[in-house]
């Protein structure tokens, strides 16, 4: 018995396929409101791009997207080890306290954010474009020079990841050591020096800036946490160089290209300011 030719199975597949294809959006046409969401209409809905992105609200952003908040880690990795009994490089700190937690549940919503921090979910996300998460891919894309966000990542870890998981600057500082080598020459305490140098500091809207400095005048951990405690990158974060009473006039070779202010969405009123 000879075999149908090539070309039938395909006309056979393409038809199945066109009659399941209207089935389905037939279907999709009568369904009862809220039984199916629109998941393409929701994926290009112009509070994921600029500039709607700017002014969105975390009950916007969470309304689609709670599961962030709502997953937990697993109590016992596929390989066995219990989350519980199980310390990370950056976990050394004794400021990271309590159980594991997820990413984002660490940055929104544990004790350590909910006392210092004042993140939002706009804070890192500036949108991106869903078909490809690359920059200037496309005539539609968001141009290469954009810092919204970087090659596959929906966000721009330059500027803002590594404001917080940088390294410490050692040399820039003058430090004769890693601070853990070095800590018990200035007493553990960060404020040593910085009671008098760079002192104006954490003035922007995703930090507490008063209850930083109170919590790091008791424990210096908390300033290190987040100034290389906590570094993931090998590199460390041009922080702007604000002008502080009695400030040098003469500026160091290393800071001549630093900005004098945070950038413009960080910024927070004066009269918002401690």
């Amino acid at each position: 018995m000879a075999r149908p030719h090539p070309a039938l199975w395909l006309l056979a597949l393409a038809l199945l396929v066109t009659a399941v294809g209207a089935l389905l959006g037939g279907w999709i046409a009568e369904r009862p409101a809220g039984l199916v969401p629109d998941h393409l209409r929701a994926t290009y809905d112009p509070i994921h791009f600029k500039p709607a992105i700017e002014q969105a609200t975390d009950e916007q952003c969470l309304a689609c997207h709670r599961e962030v908040l709502d997953d937990t880690v697993r109590e016992t990795s596929p390989a066995g080890v219990r989350a519980a009994a199980s310390l990370a490089w950056y976990q050394q700190t004794s400021t990271y306290v309590g159980g594991q937690e997820t990413f984002h549940r660490r940055h929104l919503v544990t004790p350590l954010a909910r006392e210092l921090m004042d993140l939002r979910c706009t804070t890192c996300h500036q949108g991106h474009d869903p078909r490809e998460e690359a920059p200037g891919s496309s005539a539609s894309a968001v141009p290469l020079t954009s810092q919204d966000f970087t090659l596959r990542k929906p966000v721009n870890v330059e500027t803002t990841c590594l404001m917080c998981h940088g390294q410490l600057p050692v040399q820039l500082m003058g430090l004769p050591a890693p601070w853990p080598e070095a800590k018990a020459m200035f007493g553990n305490d960060c404020l040593t020096c910085h009671a008098a140098i760079r002192t104006h500091r954490h003035q922007v809207s995703y930090l507490k800036a008063a209850a930083i400095e109170a919590a790091g005048a008791k424990n210096s951990e908390v300033c290190y946490g987040c100034h290389g405690g906590r570094a993931w990158y090998r590199i460390s974060y041009p922080y702007p160089r604000h002008a502080w009473p009695g400030m040098p006039a003469d500026v160091p070779e290393w800071a001549k290209d630093r900005p004098t202010e945070s950038e413009a969405r960080f910024q927070r009123p004066a009269t918002a300011r401690p």
